[in-house]
């Protein structure tokens, strides 16, 4: 039981290792970058069908357990990850109604690849065997959650800095006599 904690573990922090490719496949191809974009992308997919799973999970008598789900993706994949996965899905369904204004309008924000429109690589990197209602409500908790990560974030940033000094001021010369 240990040793297969410990590799559970293990994998869970490998998947989380796995840096997010930005660029295109085309880039990845002209710059010998392709085993970094499959890697990001086998990643990207298994973080869409998490959300997809958790949501699905995490949904019972007409309410999702939006704090759970989003704990669950988030555990195994990182914040990074999940975001672009989220953007990704909702700048998809830019005419959908199901998705409020505030994400649609944060999903714009965030960037992505630069043929995400010409390719069908981001496509199937989209939320969508579950309802975008519930897509949206799971994307407000996880837009949440990572804005209170970031504010500890800096807090612990400026705990561990030292407190700034100030030059001592020049002494005063008395005047001779």
């Amino acid at each position: 039981i240990e040793n297969r904690a410990d590799d559970v573990c293990k994998v869970l922090e490998e998947q989380r290792s796995i840096p997010l490719y930005l660029h295109s496949a085309a880039y990845a191809s002209q710059h010998g970058e392709m085993a970094q974009y499959n890697r990001s992308y086998q990643a990207n997919f298994d973080c869409k069908e998490a959300i997809e799973h958790a949501i699905s999970a995490h949904y019972a008598d007409n309410r999702l357990d939006t704090e759970s789900a989003v704990k669950a993706v988030l555990e195994k994949f990182g914040s990074e990850r999940v975001q672009f996965i989220l953007a990704n899905t909702i700048q998809h369904k830019d005419s959908d109604g199901r998705v409020s204004r505030d994400n649609k309008a944060w999903a714009k924000t965030i960037p992505m690849p630069e043929d995400s429109g010409a390719s069908r690589h981001s496509d199937y990197l989209m939320v969508d065997q579950v309802n975008p209602g519930l897509t949206d409500l799971f994307t407000r908790q996880f837009r949440k959650v990572a804005q209170e990560q970031q504010k500890s974030s800096v807090l612990q940033k400026l705990k561990q800095e030292p407190p700034a000094r100030k030059p001592a001021a020049p002494k005063k010369r008395e005047p001779e006599r």
